[in-house]
């Protein structure tokens, strides 16, 4: 039996989250070693085992893999969660890279100047409502499938999940002008991988809070 995928980065979200949410929807364990302090960090860089020097890292097939895309990438792969050819991912990584571009601004949010905040929490909504969901929301509806490539779970399904529910931590009414996007949050959020991952206890991070903050900053920033 192959050892489980070891993840190697801070308590909180971050680059580390939709590497979480991946292996947890295709139902695989894993192990997490967090980076507590710079020199736990120093440490990671001086082992050799960074390629460029940066987290996330994920151990898995013997491999130490770095660049958070081609993780999530391999991970889709070998989990069959990457479509059936070439066009099919062709879309899934569209998909996937808009939904990137928001949980990117939802990453960051916490690292912005308090009076800067309120703005940046707009814009968040905006581009939201305005740019990301308008684009899925038609998708679904479209083709009426309930997922967005092939009729079948993808990790473009998955992120869009993620950053979906991250939204509506910010504004929980976000959806109410997408009745699709409503729908798939329905079926994806009660597929029993995900919906196990969604329960207290599993290993899905919280928002980060001042306390988690502290710690990223002091790892990465101090």
């Amino acid at each position: 039996m192959s050892a489980k995928p070891k993840l190697h980065y801070t308590r909180e979200r971050g680059r580390m989250e939709s590497i979480r949410w991946l292996l947890a929807a295709a139902g695989v364990e894993f192990e997490e070693e967090y980076l507590e302090t710079k020199e736990d960090l120093e440490k990671l860089r001086k082992s050799g085992v960074l390629m460029f020097q940066q987290v996330p890292m994920v151990e898995i097939d013997g491999m130490k893999m770095v660049q958070t895309r081609a993780i999530l990438s391999y991970i889709a792969g070998k989990y069959n969660l990457y479509g059936k050819d070439l066009k099919e991912r062709a879309w899934i990584d569209m998909y996937v890279e808009g939904v990137m571009d928001l949980l990117e601004m939802i990453m960051v949010f916490p690292l912005q100047p308090a009076d800067t905040k309120e703005k940046k929490l707009a814009l968040i909504i905006e581009r939201a409502t305005t740019r990301y969901f308008p684009v899925y929301e038609k998708v679904l509806k479209d083709h009426g499938q309930d997922y967005l490539v092939g009729n079948k779970l993808s990790f473009a399904d998955i992120h869009l999940l993620e950053a979906i529910l991250a939204t509506e931590e910010f504004k929980p009414d976000v959806l109410s002008a997408f009745p699709a996007l409503q729908a798939f949050k329905g079926r994806t959020s009660n597929i029993p991988t995900i919906k196990k991952f969604l329960q207290p206890g599993s290993q899905k991070k919280p928002p980060t809070d001042d306390e988690l903050l502290a710690i990223v900053m002091n790892v990465f920033y101090s």
